[in-house]
């Protein structure tokens, strides 16, 4: 699934417009979609012959998690399609948003705070949190609901416009965003726009803006996509959310890599719904160039309506506060702090408790090892009081040393010790993110685990071997290679994996699977060649750039020429890429739609 180009700039929808309407070429207006950009967790449901198979997050536009156990929980998800009005394709595959209304996130927020859990920052973190959930019990008992906007594949029927789409999407029993609208201006959009910016306020589902697409399909199929965004579609963001609030104190953060971040402590605000007092000033350059000191009066927002942010100061005292200073030592473990560029670091990794702190709520996060319970107060509590030197003792706590203290009773020690032990067996990318590992986030984790397989394999692989996958360079696989290779940093991972701890290997990615044929592209395709051919290689085929008697099959684009013609010949099987891609879903693959 691929993401959306964005803007908050007029100027950029205008010249948007401008090349759709070059595109499309004299005397062709253009009918826009325009709907709300819901803001949720994106997921692909795949239906066939009218029952759900299969539901996959977005993951990193190229490969999902599937979650369809935890979908099939969801009230308003059609376990199968409804066909009163309309038959089932052979098989579908769409693109919706799960969200958690507002009202039931403020509840369900505080009753986690109420059983001493880590609240989620924001509703669209709970909707995709929840969807995440190893257990589908759990999903099942939070409030969730699905809203369909998009067909990404259709076999056995077809449409000419999305407008005809939605129709079809509302008739097989789907929810669809409300307020959908067409219009033919930049004037049209923007008083939609307007409309939806004025409204936001009284909504019960988070917006971050409005979606424009072009209406009619085979258009779309003329104007393409990139390998990030289709040509065709823009989202149209909201400005942040603002209010302005005073700084009360500025004091420093030691976070899991000995950053020294300044932290602006503030005077309670609601942005948005959500309570902000405190806010990150990033470094001593943004601290300087923004000239923020304690009681200032400032305008703070929540960046990407999620991260607080201090946007710059509008008031401040007439005996005004001096300017903060940064630390010369580290405020947790007293040693001096080391220079990298605009920050600053203590270099004490395994010595100091912040950082030992700040690498287990690391582990424990959602995007981690996902441990429920083991949040920032749990991890302070057993750091300081030394019941865990390492990530590694982690997996030796007992109940009976947990309920020495307050907040702890025989139920929730218990509980924290059996989720702990539940993560001995996690997924391999899960482990990576968990180690800390620098430059290592969701999508090179993956990438790590379906090109090597193991935890062994990664942890021996050469720099040269880590540059061999598509978006590692020099200095990404030198930043892995001296982590892995710094023997503190192998003797943690040992100690970890004694434990018990035993990361499931992964399948590298085309191995493993039978073979799916041979496939040669051919023409203008709506995605770029490079990502159809290794949607196919992902499921098991091969690909080739000629047509010979080993050829299985050709997908035709616009204005294919002699492959056409000699694979006619040749008697070979012909596919457009509608039929292409509903081939991949169907053997458990995913393509960006057209």
């Amino acid at each position: 699934m691929l993401s959306l180009d964005s803007t908050q700039d007029v100027s950029e929808l205008r010249r948007f417009d401008e090349r759709i309407r070059k595109a499309l070429g004299e005397g062709h207006e253009p009918t826009y979609v325009i709907e709300p950009k819901l803001d949720g967790a994106s997921i692909e449901l795949v239906y066939e012959n009218g029952v759900l198979t299969r539901a996959v997050t977005r993951g990193n536009g190229r490969e999902g998690e599937q979650v369809t156990d935890n979908i099939r929980t969801i009230s308003s998800v059609p376990l199968r399609l409804r066909t009163e009005d309309r038959a089932a394709p052979e098989l579908l595959s769409v693109r919706g948003e799960v969200i958690m209304y507002i009202s039931d996130f403020r509840v369900f927020n505080a009753r986690l705070v109420e059983a001493g859990g880590e609240p989620y920052a924001s509703p669209r973190n709970s909707a995709a949190g929840s969807v995440r959930q190893l257990d589908s019990h759990v999903t099942a008992s939070r409030k969730l609901d699905l809203l369909v906007y998009d067909i990404l594949a259709i076999e056995g029927s077809g449409f000419k416009s999305d407008t005809d789409g939605i129709e079809a999407i509302r008739h097989w029993g789907f929810k669809v965003p409300e307020r959908i609208r067409s219009g033919r201006t930049v004037e049209d959009i923007l008083e939609y726009h307007a409309g939806f910016a004025a409204d936001r306020e009284g909504l019960d589902y988070e917006i971050d803006g409005v979606v424009i697409k072009l209406d009619d399909l085979s258009s779309r199929s003329a104007i393409g996509v990139t390998s990030h965004h289709p040509r065709w579609a823009l989202a149209f963001k909201f400005e942040p959310r603002q209010e302005v609030t005073r700084i009360d104190k500025i004091e420093v953060n030691v976070g899991r890599t000995g950053v020294i971040t300044p932290v602006a402590v503030l005077d309670p605000v609601v942005v948005g719904g959500v309570t902000v007092s405190r806010a990150s000033l990033h470094n001593r350059e943004e601290l300087r160039r923004k000239d923020l000191r304690e009681g200032d009066t400032v305008r703070i927002q929540r960046a990407g309506d999620v991260i607080p942010q201090v946007v710059e100061v509008i008031e401040h005292q007439k005996d005004r506060a001096f300017p903060f200073e940064m630390p010369l030592e580290c405020p947790v473990c007293g040693t001096p702090v080391q220079e990298e560029g605009p920050r600053i670091k203590c270099p004490n990794r395994f010595g100091c408790s912040a950082q030992l702190q700040g690498r287990i709520v690391h582990l424990a996060s959602r995007s981690a090892l996902d441990i429920e319970g083991l949040g920032e107060e749990t991890a302070a509590l057993l750091v300081t009081e030394g019941l865990v030197s390492s990530l590694a003792e982690l997996f030796d706590i007992s109940p009976e040393q947990l309920v020495a203290y307050e907040g702890f009773a025989e139920k929730s020690a218990t509980s924290l010790v059996e989720a702990i032990q539940s993560k001995k067996a996690p997924d391999l990318p899960q482990f990576l993110i968990a180690l800390g590992i620098p430059e290592v986030g969701t999508a090179v984790a993956r990438d790590l685990s379906g090109h090597f397989g193991s935890i062994e394999a990664i942890r021996e692989a050469s720099a040269e071997e880590l540059e061999e996958i598509d978006g590692i360079g020099p200095r990404m696989s030198e930043v892995i290679t001296a982590f892995l290779e710094d023997e503190r940093n192998r003797s943690a991972i040992d100690a970890i994996l004694s434990r018990g701890v035993e990361p499931a290997a992964s399948e590298p990615l085309g191995k493993g699977l039978p073979s799916a044929g041979t496939a040669v592209f051919t023409g203008s395709l709506p995605i770029p060649r490079a990502s159809a051919e290794a949607a196919w290689r992902a499921v098991g085929g091969r690909t080739a750039s000629s047509v010979s008697a080993k050829t299985d099959f050709v997908v035709l684009g616009e204005n294919a020429g002699s492959k056409r013609e000699k694979a006619e010949r040749l008697k070979k099987v012909i596919l457009n890429f509608g039929e292409f891609a509903a081939k991949v879903v169907s053997m458990g693959g995913e393509i960006d739609g057209p």
